[in-house]
């Protein structure tokens, strides 16, 4: 049973789809198969890691950009504003 949602194949993060307790196997609607487990509580609706993410790198959500790594994301990490800089209504 999936306990994350993945919105595009080109996505670096999930969405939990209840509370993952740490050390929760993430396992992805679709069939998709990610080897990830949680380091960290990740709360319902909030993003985990999926891929190693490096300081500077976009995060992907919806296929899209949602932001920039304030500092290196391991996979299972919880991804929020601790570690991940919004560029919404950034100057181009």
């Amino acid at each position: 049973m999936s306990n994350t949602l993945l919105i595009h194949v080109d996505d670096s993060v999930g969405v939990a789809l209840r509370d993952l307790p740490s050390g929760t196997p993430v396992a992805l609607n679709a069939g998709t198969v990610v080897d990830v487990t949680t380091r960290e509580p990740i709360p319902f609706g909030h993003k985990v890691a999926l891929v190693p993410i490096s300081q500077g790198q976009v995060i992907v959500k919806y296929g899209a950009s949602i932001g920039i790594a304030s500092r290196d994301i391991a996979p299972g990490e919880h991804v929020h504003v601790h570690n991940l800089k919004s560029v919404r209504g950034a100057a181009r």
